[in-house]
């Protein structure tokens, strides 16, 4: 029988991981800069913590969870997204504790699933990146926030982006336009998708949503939230925009835009790049927002939180695409060639002493004859080629040959196990 990978997964192996490591890495930079620390939470949950936590009329809790019960007649769901573990883990732990400094900064990364359709980028287990600030209701930690996704789209090589924005205000900003939608989308209920049908009384802002083509024009015309705002929205979105203009920051409002979970208020943000790698126009990269009600929700106190997530193989994808290069990683220091068992035996106990100073070593384990190690180290790029035979061993000495420029000489075996680099500055 043939094995293969369940539909929707991919194996991700040598020679793509190190892009992987690439992009973790400098997210990890970054997020170090702003103060942000890693948590990471199970993989799987209570199904409460989505369904409570996405709306029982998002696509993720209607058609997408992977939800199980175990053999304890537990519900359990995987994760599908991040923000909500986070928020559990956050509430179970205590963070929000006056030990902690506030406002708490957290980032996660790792693997998510859904059962959605597998295509370009989109795949049933995927990964995300993403970051969550707790304990501060100011429009400056929304703006931080959206500073700091470009920022690390930038430093990713990706630069034709276009920013999105919108408002979902405050409770009294969503119960006046879901009554001003709802008003207005009654009259077109025959024409509706049966999605929207079902989300028109429960959560009329999905509808504005929806990817139905005619939903889409009957929307067109929808009343804009931006006039419901209350006060308080109006200025902290105002503060949003504001600040967004002073660190020049350009974007665009989307009063249309309302995000696929439910647990949103305030300040939403898509990030989009143009490429054809994604499909036709502007495409959503990263996203997030303010979700001032979700600690609460799960059982904590009333503590505000934003925060973002992107998807590591859309990233890649384009990446890609854009034939933005990667920094070669782990390149070979030195690789070690040994003429005869004994030799070989040498040749083993200096790599093991290079890779102790820190340099990236390797050597023959499969008895091969001497050419073929010399070709072994070209083909693996080795900055140098360090040969060691009987006459090496007789005298304690190792041929060293400097790959770049062909430089050779023949130094003390010590010398190369004890300072390698001392003797590389010295001799080349």
């Amino acid at each position: 029988m043939r094995y293969q990978r369940p539909k929707g997964t991919a194996d991700i192996l040598p020679g793509d991981s190190e892009q992987w490591q690439y992009i973790e890495k400098t997210a990890r930079d970054l997020f170090a800069n702003y103060r942000y620390q890693e948590i990471r939470t199970p993989m799987f949950e209570n199904f409460d913590v989505f369904s409570r936590t996405s709306g029982e009329t998002s696509d993720i809790v209607t058609k997408e969870m992977y939800d199980f019960h175990d053999k304890g007649d537990r519900h359990i769901t995987l994760r599908p997204e991040g923000t909500a573990g986070v928020v559990r883990a956050f509430v179970e732990n205590k963070l929000y504790g006056p030990d902690t400094q506030k406002p708490v900064k957290l980032y996660y990364m790792g693997p998510m699933f859904r059962y959605e359709r597998p295509q370009s980028g989109r795949l049933r287990e995927f990964h995300q990146i993403g970051v969550e600030a707790f304990g501060s209701e100011s429009p400056e930690l929304d703006v931080e926030v959206i500073a700091m996704a470009v920022n690390l789209l930038k430093k990713l090589g990706i630069n034709d982006l276009r920013i999105a924005i919108n408002t979902l205000g405050d409770k009294e900003t969503r119960a006046a336009y879901r009554k001003a939608l709802i008003d207005y989308l009654e009259p077109h209920f025959d024409e509706l998708s049966d999605d929207s049908k079902e989300r028109l009384h429960k959560n009329p802002l999905r509808v504005l949503d929806s990817k139905d083509p005619d939903d889409q024009l009957i929307v067109d015309g929808a009343p804009s939230i931006l006039d419901y705002l209350t006060d308080d929205a109006q200025k902290h979105f105002d503060k949003v925009t504001g600040l967004l203009d002073d660190l020049g920051i350009k974007y665009s409002v989307d009063y249309t835009m309302v995000r696929g979970l439910d647990y949103y208020n305030h300040t939403i943000f898509e990030i989009m790049t143009n490429s054809k790698a994604l499909g036709e126009g502007y495409t959503t990269v990263c996203a997030g927002g303010r979700y001032d009600g979700l600690v609460n929700e799960l059982g904590g106190p009333e503590v505000s939180g934003v925060g973002f997530g992107l998807g590591v193989e859309r990233l890649l994808l384009l990446m890609n695409a854009e034939k933005i290069e990667f920094p070669a990683e782990n390149a070979l220091d030195a690789y070690v060639v040994g003429i005869s068992d004994d030799a070989s035996l040498e040749a083993l106990k200096v790599v093991q002493a290079l890779r102790a100073q820190g340099f990236t070593a390797d050597k023959d384990y499969l008895d091969r004859k001497p050419k073929a190690q010399f070709k072994s180290a070209n083909k693996l790029n080795a900055k140098f080629t360090l040969t060691i035979g009987d006459k090496e061993l007789e005298n304690h000495s190792i041929h060293m040959k400097n790959m770049a420029d062909g430089n050779e000489i023949s130094v003390d075996i010590d010398d190369v196990k004890n300072d390698f680099k001392d003797l590389v500055n010295k001799s080349f």
